[in-house]
Parts: structure tokens; sequence; C-alpha cells
């Protein structure tokens, strides 16, 4: 199973089932928080290509960071369907949004059973914030086929933008 790095020093399991490039995106549900607790699917084929960005908390400063970029950047992505993935409670995701400007992509929590977390292999099972997710990018094609997967090694580093971005537009 993976691992990632917090802070350098404390290495953390993953678990769940490993999902690499080239495997089915399982399909599972989690909560939207506009429209406020809605279920959201995630994988499986659909009509658009999935950016899948999957951070541990919107509340700090590099899932912040993030958001806001892939927010901007992923806009002007035709075809491509952008979520934010993380376990904070969707009424935390929806405040967030409100004050940070988040419009072009949808906030999602895996709060309620961890079905994301543990079909995608990105449940941090042991470290200080064990219980969350790992930082990572997946990218779905319209066949529901992983076509890229960035598990950013070391969870308070922000990801290749441009490369998630890259192979968000190539996908199809």
């Amino acid at each position: 199973m993976a691992t990632v790095t917090f802070k350098q020093d404390t290495v953390c399991n993953l678990a769940g089932n490993e999902i690499n490039v080239g495997d089915q995106a399982p399909i599972v549900t989690v909560v939207n928080c506009n429209p406020m607790l809605q279920n959201e699917q995630v994988g499986g084929s659909q009509d658009s290509v999935q950016l899948v960005v999957v951070v541990p908390s919107l509340d700090t400063p590099v899932c912040d960071a993030e958001t806001r970029r892939f927010n901007t950047d992923a806009a002007s992505l035709e075809g491509v369907n952008v979520k934010t993935i993380s376990m904070d409670l969707p009424f935390a995701a929806a405040k967030f949004c409100s004050t940070a400007g988040i419009e072009n992509l949808a906030v999602c929590s895996d709060f309620r059973n961890k079905d994301f977390s543990n079909a995608y292999g990105m449940l941090l099972a042991d470290g200080p914030l064990a219980g969350v997710t790992a930082r990572c990018i997946f990218v779905i094609d319209t066949n529901g086929v992983v076509t890229y997967k960035q598990l950013v090694p070391e969870i308070t580093a922000e990801p290749d933008y441009a490369a998630a971005l890259a192979a968000a537009a190539e996908a199809k």
C-alpha cells in the first residue's frame, strides 16, 4: 500500500483499495455542499471528463490555495467536470466556498462513510491526520478509466497543477 509523509518526518500509510492509471474508476457517492447535502457521483463513465482533486481539509493553507487555483485554472477546460473532495463537513465547505469565491467546481465531502477514500485508497490510516484524505489528483475519462493520478508524496506540498490540467485537457 502507498505511503505519504507529513511535514517530511512522519510516514503515513494509506488505507483502502489503491487505484492507479488504467484502472476503472469505482463509482461512489460523496456529498456536495452546493446544493447542500446533495449526493454527487464520482467515478464510472460520465458525459464529461472528471478531474477529481482530493485534499485533506479546506481549512488549511495548502488545500485553500489548491482549491482556489483549480477553481480559476480548470474553469477554462471544456468538457471537464471538476470536483474537490475532502473530509470537511458540507457546512464548513459551503462557508469556505462562499468566502473564497469558489464557483467553478463542485466541493464535496466524504464524511458519511468514507466511501471515496476507501474505494480510491486515499484514506490516511495513521499519523497525525489519520482519518482524512491524502492529497491526490485523479483524471477519469468519459469511459470511467483513470488516465492520470498524482499522489502528492508530502501532504503539506502543492500538486503539479500544470501536469494535472494538461492530463484533464487531453482525456476524452
